[in-house]
């Protein structure tokens, strides 16, 4: 065990007792796993007193603590390299299913047509562009692969080409901290810019004059939090502040309206919002409010003419409503309404077009979209006969066009693209993914069925197995959730999944409250003081999987991430008897340490999805359920937790804490493996290779577990 004090502990030793453990474990039959040393914490709030023997963890430039997750990762890769074989069987399949060499349809901008491209072998996908028709020459915008060449990790945030098409604005991340520096590209002499702007998130914005910039930048808790003017040739450090927002519950960005008319500054928390816009082609002028934030009001903005189209959720309109109100005055007071709030409907998304209004919605979970001909007002919509699907727009640049373009997928349909004529009612499929290995759709059942929760309430679950599955209690099940932000977990196809359907799986995506498959209501209905829904829906999901004869609980194998780690830690600890094993990626698991501390990314502005316990309800609320704190002396499923070592919206800590209460308290002899990625962040690999490999341990872990 480690003994020595944190300011005597070297890197060297750090390193030195990695290589130990891996010697020690290299020398017995079956590999030790590490363990934590415990130094007590006292954690007191509202005169309650915790004790947390991990909190140490949090020490990211401890030696000590590096070489703990060393030694968890080299236990994990121990404990699972007698299944080298089926990994590399698994990623073969995978790869094996890919198109490596293969492009997006291209989209049209003014008399450009942009697209990206892959390469077989190159990690990454290559940025084009076309002038004038698509049999013209080749232009690369940004080759990421010769970006990232030495490099571990290597993700771009924005990709912005100015209006008139001569510069690219793009960032880039090489940590996974999701800390981004813009760069920006002269697209006639394939040369760099001087300007370097650093610690920016995901919103960069050219205005019409082709020289000025606005990007937003972080707080020390990686809270977007300032918007910034940039003149082409300034020093960034002078760079004009546009706009602070003071208030930690805020999340900043900026975003441009599709007829490219108008900037817009949006101020957003989890409930509220406030929207500022600008005239693109006066970048000099001052952003104007449209109505100051009211709490708990949510309103989204998109231009059309002389007209803003707000969706909005206010005066209880929970689902949503659309209102219409002038430029020159766009007071709320003057709002209004074109599509009425309708509480069995939500209104997902609202996209404008220079003749055209066209609305994504859903009814009991079921999309389909409404287009409305602003000249004539006549409605018609597009619908779609699978029993579980999803159908989502592109980004659709163009705001002077009849054709939308939109993909739609399903959990046994391919990705696929259609353009949708809105004018004469037809619909050109584009591209769909094209699965290698001779894939049949009709070799596959997808179905939408409903378990019944505690309380009375249908939840509903996306299916899909082989066709021929003997429904006798027998069948392997991989069951999902997430269930929190009102987050909607689409019943989208995803080839890797065939690898366990063709194995005989069960795939099943809980689409439990306070996720927003049945809309806001579903939504309000899983958060704050109802958080413990999201967790008996998910268990009564898996109950009636078993009582339907899907599966057992020996063949059941659960899986979430984020906050669906959460999940996967509360329903662990309520039913370890029900789940065979459990995959838990980056999982928000420390939740009342984590939400007591607002120097931690993201904590303030998550008080309005979990509570904030400085008030001793939500205190003792979420000490209820939060699963680091609820961990108990008994028997655990077999269980996978990764970690992402730079990660800044589940800090590494939290999986490493509750595998180290685990490992301490638990009493059987299931497997118990950690995986921190020591040079990624949330989303783990960025290379898509790399994340195949990621998803072939994932699979064989399972596999494992169910022999």
């Amino acid at each position: 065990m480690f003994t020595k004090p944190v300011t005597e502990f070297s890197c060297l030793e750090a390193v030195f007792v990695a290589l130990f453990f891996l010697v020690v474990t290299a020398c017995r039959e079956k590999p030790v796993p590490p363990r934590a040393k415990q130094i007590p914490k006292k954690l007191e709030k509202h005169g309650d007193v915790r004790v947390d023997p991990y909190y140490w963890l949090r020490e990211r430039d401890n030696p000590e603590v590096i070489a703990y997750l060393e030694a968890e990762n080299a236990y994990t890769e121990a404990m699972m390299k007698h299944t080298e074989t089926l990994q590399n069987a698994l990623y073969e399949e995978m790869l094996g299913r890919i198109k490596q060499t293969d492009y997006e349809v291209p989209e049209k901008l003014d008399d450009y047509y942009y697209y990206t491209r892959t390469e077989e072998g190159k990690q990454y996908a290559i940025y084009c562009r076309k002038k004038g028709s698509l049999d013209a020459e080749e232009e690369v915008l940004l080759d990421q692969n010769e970006l990232a060449a030495g490099k571990t990790y290597f993700r771009i945030g924005v990709f912005r080409v100015s209006p008139n098409h001569q510069l690219l604005a793009y960032s880039v991340d090489t940590t996974g901290s999701e800390q981004y520096t813009v760069y920006i590209k002269d697209l006639r002499t394939g040369e760099l810019l001087p300007d370097r702007i650093p610690n920016t998130y995901y919103s960069v914005q050219w205005a019409n004059d082709n020289r000025t910039l606005f990007y937003n930048t972080l707080d020390a808790a990686h809270r977007p939090f300032k918007l910034f003017r940039h003149r082409l040739g300034a020093d960034p450090r002078e760079d004009e502040l546009v706009h602070f927002e003071e208030d930690e519950a805020y999340f900043l960005r900026v975003t441009k309206t599709r007829s490219r008319r108008y900037l817009l500054l949006r101020l957003e928390s989890n409930t509220t919002t406030e929207v500022w816009y600008l005239d693109a082609d006066q970048p000099d002028g001052r952003f104007r409010l449209i109505h100051p934030r009211q709490h708990e009001m949510e309103y989204y903005v998109a231009h059309h003419g002389e007209h803003f189209y707000i969706l909005t959720n206010d005066a209880g309109a929970k689902n949503f409503k659309l209102m219409r109100v002038a430029t020159r005055n766009p007071a709320k007071k003057y709002w209004r309404e074109v599509l009425p709030h309708r509480k069995e409907v939500k209104i997902d998304q609202v996209e404008l077009f220079a003749n055209h209004l066209v609305v994504f919605e859903r009814e009991n979970g079921t999309e389909r979209i409404r287009i409305t001909d602003l000249r004539t007002q006549a409605e018609h919509e597009v619908a779609f006969e699978e029993p579980a699907f999803a159908v989502m727009p592109t980004t659709n640049p163009d705001f002077n066009t009849s054709v939308l373009r939109f993909k739609y997928s399903s959990l046994v349909t391919p990705e696929s693209v259609f353009d949708y004529d809105m004018e004469t009612r037809t619909r050109e499929l584009k591209k769909q993914e094209e699965v290698l290995g001779g894939y049949d759709p009709e070799q596959y059942v997808s179905e939408r069925i409903f378990a019944t929760a505690p309380d009375g309430v249908k939840v509903p679950m996306s299916l899909v197995y082989k066709k021929g599955l003997v429904k006798d209690g027998n069948n392997p099940c991989y069951l999902y959730g997430y269930g929190s932000y009102g987050a909607i977990i689409e019943p989208r196809f995803n080839s890797n999944r065939l690898s366990l359907l063709d194995r005989g799986f069960v795939f099943a995506i809980a689409h439990v409250r306070g996720g927003g498959m049945l809309g806001r209501y579903w939504y309000e209905d899983g958060k704050l003081l109802k958080k413990k829904n999201t967790f008996t829906d998910f268990i009564a999901c898996a109950e009636h999987l078993v009582a339907e004869k899907f599966t057992n609980p020996k063949k059941l194998v659960i899986a979430g991430g984020s906050a669906g780690g959460l999940l996967m830690g509360a329903v662990t600890n309520m039913r370890p008897d029900l789940f065979r094993a459990v995959v838990a990626h980056v999982p928000f698991v420390d939740v009342l340490t984590t939400m007591l501390d607002p120097t931690i990314p993201l904590t303030v502005i998550e008080y309005e999805e979990w509570g904030n316990p400085n008030e001793k309800e939500y205190y003792d609320y979420m000490k209820s359920y939060s699963p680091y704190d609820n961990v108990e002396a008994k028997a655990y499923p077999n269980l996978l937790v990764t970690a992402g070592l730079n990660d800044p919206r589940v800090q590494y800590w939290e999986p490493a804490k509750w595998t180290a209460k685990l490992r301490a308290l638990k009493t059987d002899e299931n497997l118990l493996l950690l995986k921190t990625n020591m040079g990624a962040g949330h989303g783990g690999a960025s290379g898509r290779y790399e994340a195949l490999k990621e998803r072939a341990l994932e699979y064989a872990f399972v596999l494992e577990c169910l022999k």
